[in-house]
């Protein structure tokens, strides 16, 4: 695994995060302010950032939109504010997961592992699956429309592939959580309500809805009729 960046104006928190990562073979880096972090993590390549959302000078849901608008680092979000519009404003500036304070070290640990899975994905499903006018590459992690590309966050790859390959059949939360998650989709969680609003504003045109919502059951993937030639 590559370099971990934690963007943490705790000092101690850090050192501690530092000590118990090494033990397990990470290299973290580490900046103390929203300034300092953003600067690091556009300047260098690391394997993933952690991101504190109360920071000095530039908080971390700024620095997020900064990095997203520049590249698809995956971003685990750290808070000790627990509402969920703070959750929600994460995930809408494009983070991959969330995780409230305080937190223990193994669970971060296992949080970072289920995204860097999801992010790099290497299994051995079909390369390449396309569904109307969308094609979905698995190697490169890439989707495409009409020949141009759609930019998608890690966890919005991994759903819009689950439906894709569902085409046709409604898809139930928990399955899509399962992916995601690897637990069961709570009653009140609302990611990926955000994550599937996302998708569709990026893979949806001209009004044609291709995600549909089956009430109590799940999402279903409309294929969009291919361009006539």
């Amino acid at each position: 695994m590559g370099p971990i960046l934690l963007i943490e104006d705790d000092v101690e928190l850090c050192g501690l995060m530092q000590s118990f990562f090494t033990e397990h073979g990470i290299t973290i880096e580490c900046a103390f302010d929203g300034r300092a972090g953003l600067a690091q993590a556009l300047k260098a390549r690391f394997e993933l950032v952690i991101l504190d959302v109360m920071l000095p000078i530039v908080d971390g849901f700024e620095v997020l939109r900064q990095i997203r608008q520049r590249n698809d680092v995956p971003v685990i979000m750290l808070t000790a504010r627990t509402a969920q519009s703070d959750r929600i404003t994460g995930l809408d500036c494009g983070a991959d997961d969330y995780l409230p304070k305080p937190f223990g070290p193994e669970e971060l640990l296992a949080r970072i592992r289920a995204v860097l899975r999801r992010s790099k994905g290497g299994n051995a499903l079909a390369e390449i699956v396309s569904v109307g006018r969308l094609r979905l590459d698995v190697r490169s992690r890439s989707v495409w429309r009409d020949q141009k590309r759609v930019p998608l966050t890690a966890a919005e790859f991994d759903i819009l592939g689950v439906l894709m390959r569902s085409a046709g059949r409604i898809v139930s939360r928990d399955e899509i959580s399962a992916v995601l998650y690897q637990r069961p989709a709570t009653p009140y969680e609302r990611s990926l309500d955000v994550h599937i609003s996302h998708l569709r504003q990026k893979i949806e045109r001209d009004g044609t809805p291709m995600i549909q919502t089956v009430r109590g059951q799940g999402y279903l993937f409309a294929a969009e009729p291919a361009p006539s030639k």
